[in-house]
């Protein structure tokens, strides 16, 4: 059996539906489905078992996996309880780590692109223990995921058992169907989709830093179809271990994503700037974008997809749909 934790959330339940697609109905999901609408993100799944997240490793006890893919964690940006997100985000995957390494199962875990912080130390996946210390996570889930980062890259550096495959993915800006329950932390396009149906105008931030336009502030936008075929490339890599960056590697602008919404839609682009809170304009990121030569050079060559393309296949395939789940 394979497990996945977060299974039910966006990217997980993404995995899911990829290996079910690969003939793969002998997957386990770990996650809480709450009250709310998350089940539908696997209601079109074949499950072997849904174990919740308080009782996963007493489930573990004795068992034996084929791969362990570890996407389950508090991943709000803004969340503020610190024991909670270490709980979650830190000890869990500890021992989850350990769990893999004590019994020999390959395991590939989500980090984030928020463990780069700021950016001013740049966008470069060199996960030895030097380069890690010199990052500084803005938030406190950056913060729970780069702690984790750093306990791996230390173990591997000081020669101390890891399990046979391991694998770090820093995902960037990911966006795409079984996000709807993510709430302010869906992708703008998700977010704003129906008012742009509407025929509403969509607001963006204006620009408060010199020589940058309105709308114009970058994120490396990725496509989730894109950031699980790299993961399924590792799969298929056992002898592949790292950290690595997942993203396009091309930041796009905001203005471009809302635009490529609106051609999707056959309409005429309609966007309003308005200011930026004070009190996030110091905290702003205005540019990120993946450096991928990590990736490229253990060999993955797949082309990403750009974001116009990405952003149709969203609102075709999923967003302009009575079902817009995948």
């Amino acid at each position: 059996m394979l497990l996945v934790t977060g299974g039910a959330g966006f990217i997980g339940s993404n995995v899911v539906a990829s290996l079910n697609g690969a003939g793969r109905s002998d997957v386990v999901v770990n996650d809480t489905l709450g009250a709310e609408a998350k089940w539908r993100n696997l209601a079109k799944r074949q499950l072997a078992d849904v174990v919740p997240p308080d009782e996963l490793l007493a489930w573990l006890d004795g068992r034996k996996l084929e791969l362990v893919i570890h996407l389950g964690a508090i991943s709000d940006t803004t969340a503020t309880d610190g024991d909670l997100v270490i709980a979650s985000n830190f000890r869990l995957s500890l021992s989850l780590l350990d769990w893999c390494t004590a019994s020999r199962t390959p395991f590939i875990y989500a980090s984030s692109a928020a463990t780069y912080g700021d950016g001013l130390e740049g966008f470069v996946d060199d996960w030895s223990p030097a380069a890690l210390q010199r990052l500084r996570p803005l938030n406190l889930y950056g913060w729970s995921k780069h702690l984790f980062d750093q306990v791996v890259a230390d173990r591997f550096a000081k020669g101390q058992p890891l399990p046979p495959q391991w694998a770090g993915l820093k995902f960037f800006n990911v966006f795409g169907p079984n996000e709807y329950h993510k709430g302010e932390m869906m992708s703008l396009v998700a977010k704003r989709f129906d008012d742009a149906k509407r025929g509403k105008a969509v607001r963006l931030f204006k620009s408060h830093r010199d020589g940058i336009e309105d709308g114009d502030q970058r994120r490396d936008f990725i496509f989730v179809d894109d950031a699980i075929a790299v993961l399924h490339w590792l799969i298929e890599r056992p002898a592949v271990s790292g950290i690595f960056n997942v993203g396009t590697g091309e930041a796009r602008s905001f203005r471009d994503l809302v635009q490529a919404m609106f051609k999707a839609l056959g309409s005429p682009a309609k966007i309003e700037y308005i200011d930026m809170p004070e009190a996030i304009r110091d905290k702003y990121q205005y540019f990120t974008q993946a450096d991928v030569g990590n990736l490229r050079r253990a060999g993955f060559d797949t082309v990403f997809t750009p974001v116009e393309r990405g952003v149709g296949r969203y609102v075709t395939d999923f967003l302009d749909r009575a079902d817009r789940y995948r």
